[in-house]
């Protein structure tokens, strides 16, 4: 516990260091919903200690991935609604190291802020630990930054770090990958956290109504915009369990065109059946209202679908029904084919 720690100095700079230790105190049941075994450290020290199962492992392996939300951030900031922010956080970096077949086990944050708002900060927090908690890893740790004079009092940033943890021989690349795989789609809830640039001005959203209601979306257009990026990481895990998956892809920035590519090797190509693509309502508004190319949509953003996997012909059928069972409504969008153009859409 921290007493008697105060800088009049420091609050004339516009630092609020007492602020902060509020945040702390308000995110700390937040923070401990997410301590699965192995966490061993309390919030509020230098560093968070945890202690990996490494049990049935031959070759144990840390896989560690990093990203923010981006400008996502600034539709939040707009409509004052902090609390889902956090769980895209967690997203963007739990998706990713799926990919290669690691669980995640643990994940920090870092929040830069304006000004200290101690609500704002444990708001945005609890989102962060809602996110921990459906990936089911241990927010273990993070830092908030106060940044007067850089920032703008009301602006913040976020990014995190999580790391996951597999068996060696079990890592996925893209050697397993042959003529003849299926490609299956797994939903996603929305426009998740990339192509943020190109929705602020396709909406105008600084000079938008963000709070009218669209009828498309069944939703006002700021709350849609923000509905968290889907944690894929129950699903995949028990797909990649359930045998046969050979590759997988994150639907992130660049869309089908730069993410599915990257679980292929360069002689095959993934073959696209766009009529089989279930596309949400929020992409066509998008590419009604900013008059965008099909192409471009299909390279910016995930259309509707958050994650591919690209599984075996012969374990297509029981991939599927495991990631029914486990809450993605997955379908078949496409075949691997000799090639080498990555990717093709038919």
């Amino acid at each position: 516990m921290i007493k008697n720690s105060h800088s009049e100095s420091y609050a004339a700079a516009g630092v609020d260091i007492e602020a902060g230790y509020e945040g702390v105190r308000l995110m700390k049941e937040h923070v401990r919903r997410t301590f699965i075994p192995g966490v061993i450290s309390d919030i509020g020290g230098f560093g968070g200690t945890f202690v990996p199962q490494i049990e049935g492992m031959t070759e144990p392996v840390l896989v560690s991935g990093t990203d923010g939300v981006g400008t996502k951030l600034r539709i939040a900031q707009l409509i004052d609604k902090h609390d889902t922010i956090g769980i895209d956080c967690v997203a963007m970096c739990v998706n990713d190291i799926i990919c290669v077949g690691a669980k995640p086990i643990f994940f920090l944050d870092y929040i830069a802020i304006g000004k200290n708002d101690a609500q704002k900060v444990a708001t945005i927090v609890k989102g962060v630990a809602d996110g921990c908690v459906q990936a089911g890893c241990a927010l273990i740790g993070g830092e908030t930054a106060e940044h007067p004079g850089v920032m703008q009092p009301d602006d913040y940033d976020i990014a995190g770090f999580s790391v996951g943890l597999a068996d060696r021989p079990k890592l996925l690349d893209t050697s397993k990958v042959a003529e003849g795989d299926v490609i299956i789609a797994l939903p996603s809830s929305g426009v998740h956290s990339n192509g943020f640039s190109l929705v602020r001005k396709v909406f105008d959203v600084e000079n938008a109504d963000l709070t009218q209601y669209v009828q498309e979306l069944g939703a006002p257009l700021g709350e849609a915009l923000l509905t968290p990026t889907y944690i894929y990481v129950d699903p995949v895990l028990a797909a990649i369990e359930a045998g046969g998956v050979h590759g997988i892809s994150n639907i992130t920035g660049g869309g089908f065109y730069e993410n599915i590519p990257r679980s292929i090797p360069d002689d095959l190509c993934a073959v696209i059946r766009k009529d089989s693509v279930r596309i949400l309502p929020v992409f066509d508004l998008i590419q009604h209202t900013g008059s965008i190319p099909e192409r471009d949509m299909f390279n910016t953003f995930n259309m509707g679908v958050g994650m591919t996997l690209i599984v075996s012909p012969v374990t297509a059928d029981r991939i599927l029904e495991t990631l029914r069972e486990h809450g993605s409504d997955a379908y078949i969008i496409g075949e691997i084919e000799k090639g080498d153009e990555g990717l093709r859409m038919v």
